[in-house]
């Protein structure tokens, strides 16, 4: 295994009581890098991140963590491991501090080190006036910034992240991001999964795109982003004309489209050139942006909802 490679995938394939929700897909997580994982609901993305961290056995292909195969390795890596799931799981009967205090005996960390490190973790977390309150009385922003916390109480080297920000404002999901960035200048590698298209534009390095159970893409997200959706999109109604017409009027430019309920949108690395040659469609307007990572996830994964 590459020094620099914290977590190698290959053929990494899991199947629950003979239905396939991962079905033997490859990657790499580099070191000191936020790779992330996207795609709707029933996507493998949930499946994958719980081999990551040893909850779920893999049924085929090969999963190493720090180097280590994960097969009969699961306690050393778990020790590596900092882990923020999707959902809190703080203590209610327990003060913010206790919480981390309690989380530390799981790693053997003594009593006056756990205390030291839960003290220092609230005040980088903005938390230490908090220290004594119950987990009753935090807001969600407060909550997940503990769980954070908590996920560093073992100066983990590896931090999976599970949605961290999902029901946050925009105050206190900005505020984690910067944390979160933080950890990685310090040389932390993450893994992220995240419905926020922003969220991953803003922290991953590198990440893919899953549906089905397999990975349709991988890069970065300007990468993904100038390769799947051609760096603009022009949004305009459905023309009444018709799309045959339409179609005629694009000839010979460099673009796709698709329609979407009454709204056509064309992706193209000349927007300008289409605009030119649909402006007699454009009459109720239309609109041109840079294209982003929802565009490029839609494209792949469809625009039909998923329940």
């Amino acid at each position: 295994m590459d020094s620099e490679n914290i977590i190698e995938a290959r053929g990494l394939y899991k199947e629950y009581s003979g239905y396939p929700a991962v079905k033997g897909i490859d990657f790499t997580v580099e070191r000191a890098e936020c790779f992330g994982f996207l795609g709707p609901n029933g996507a493998g993305k949930t499946t994958t991140m719980n081999m990551l961290q040893g909850y779920v056995a893999i049924t085929g292909g090969t999963l190493k963590v720090f180097g280590m195969d994960l097969k009969g390795n699961e306690r050393k890596i778990k020790a590596r491991l900092g882990v923020v799931p999707q959902e809190n799981n703080l203590d209610p009967d327990l003060s913010v501090i206790e919480n981390l205090r309690v989380y530390a005996r799981y790693f053997d960390i003594p009593k006056t080190e756990a205390m030291r490190r839960a003290a220092s973790l609230l005040s980088m977390m903005s938390l230490l006036d908090k220290k004594d309150e119950k987990i009753t009385r935090l807001s969600g922003g407060m909550k997940r910034r503990l769980m954070l916390a908590r996920a560093l109480i073992n100066d983990s080297d590896l931090i999976m992240l599970d949605e961290p920000t999902t029901g946050l404002d925009p105050q206190a999901r900005h505020l984690i991001w910067q944390k979160l960035k933080e950890q990685k200048r310090q040389g932390r590698t993450m893994v992220l999964t995240t419905h926020y298209m922003d969220e991953a534009e803003h922290l991953c390095d590198r990440l893919v795109v899953m549906d089905e159970g397999r990975i349709l893409a991988l890069g970065t997200p300007q990468e993904l982003v100038d390769k799947y959706a051609r760096g603009s999109v022009v949004e305009l109604p459905v023309p009444e004309e018709g799309e045959s017409e339409l179609i005629n009027a694009l000839a010979g430019a460099d673009y796709d489209y698709e329609i979407s309920g009454d709204t056509l949108f064309i992706n193209s690395a000349d927007g300008d050139s289409v605009i030119a040659r649909l402006a007699r469609f454009a009459k109720g307007g239309f609109v041109h942006r840079p294209a982003t990572l929802e565009d490029v996830f839609l494209k792949l994964t469809g625009r039909e909802l998923r329940e």
